[in-house]
């Protein structure tokens, strides 16, 4: 803005310089400044449980400091990222955009801070499926431990289902599942190579045969529970050769199966992997059949907008899933 000022008595002119700044970008710069991470840690921590309480809970603050670093997000955003049902806070399409970038920056400042000690050292977060889980990853999870002491592996096992939800919602690092599900938000990529084989106790009548597959379709199944990987690869492979599939026990356990199918009571299905020394007993039999092999690929899922870390890049390597 420019002034102009004439004084006629002493024929003196005085101009007067003014400048505006541009208010609404001055505002939006004010926004991203205000940004922490302590707001961004709330955001995160309320999405994933579902409320303040909880969000506080896990972050060891008060209920008040997670909703008034809630609070105070919202506010340098100039939106609402929740919508509340019930008791509980739901992400709205503005929260739906905001979680893998804040969930990068987090990570990406945990990174820097174990740049400069293992004291700071955060545990890498592990999500399998129980085939996996149980029989696959201890071992390496050992190895990793002796040779990386400073970054702990938290290890979560759960169905394909639960592992799948866990990596979309940002709650794991990295995930390993026996399913050929997948989800928009994730990326799956092959890893080992697995097969089905079916079980019988040492005595069932069909142990000393080569079952057919009318034979099979009257025997009683011992299965995984629906949400396992397992279980959806068994009923593709076993509903496509045989006339019907008589459930009689659905179980959340692989080692639950096998003392089943131990008494006498049915047939299972399992993955090789998952046998082990089950076999070694005698209790346990693999039964012929005259059915294709049923072969897979076990995967790994990571989260497409989640920033990798050198240490989740190292323990995928050292997993042979890079």
């Amino acid at each position: 803005m420019l002034g102009l000022c004439v004084d006629s008595k002493k024929q003196r002119i005085r101009i007067t310089v003014s400048y505006k700044t541009d208010q609404s970008a001055q505002g939006e710069e004010d926004r991203q400044l205000r940004l922490t991470l302590r707001q961004l840690g709330a955001f995160v921590a309320t999405a994933q449980e579902g409320s303040t309480r909880a969000a506080a809970e896990r972050m060891a603050r008060s209920q008040s400091a997670a909703s008034s670093a809630l609070a105070e997000l919202e506010t340098a955003l100039g939106v609402a990222l929740f919508d509340r049902v019930g008791r509980r806070l739901v992400l709205n399409e503005n929260g739906r955009a905001l979680l893998p970038r804040a969930q990068a920056l987090l990570d990406q400042a945990g990174e820097v801070q174990r740049l400069f000690g293992a004291a700071h050292a955060a545990p890498l977060r592990v999500a399998a499926s129980f085939t996996i889980g149980e029989y696959l990853l201890p071992a390496l999870v050992a190895r990793w431990t002796r040779s990386h002491p400073a970054s702990p592996v938290r290890l979560r096992i759960g169905n394909t289902a639960e592992v799948i939800g866990a990596v979309a919602g940002f709650e794991v690092d990295v995930g390993f599942i026996e399913g050929p599900q997948t989800h928009p938000d994730l990326v799956v990529r092959p890893w080992l190579e697995d097969e089905l084989v079916i079980v019988a106790a040492a005595g069932h009548e069909l142990a000393p045969r080569v079952a057919t597959p009318r034979q099979l379709a009257a025997q009683t199944w011992v299965l995984r529970e629906h949400g396992s990987g397992t279980r959806q690869v068994t009923d593709a492979w076993l509903m496509q050769h045989l006339p019907q599939v008589r459930v009689g026990f659905e179980l959340g356990s692989t080692e639950a199966i096998k003392r089943v199918v131990a008494e006498g009571v049915g047939l299972g299905c399992l993955s090789r992997h998952a046998l082990g020394s089950s076999l070694d007993d005698r209790r346990l039999v693999l039964l012929q059949t005259r059915l294709p092999a049923a072969r897979r690929r076990l995967a790994t899922v990571l989260h497409r907008d989640k920033h990798l870390g050198a240490v989740t890049q190292a323990f995928m390597s050292h997993c042979g899933a890079d």
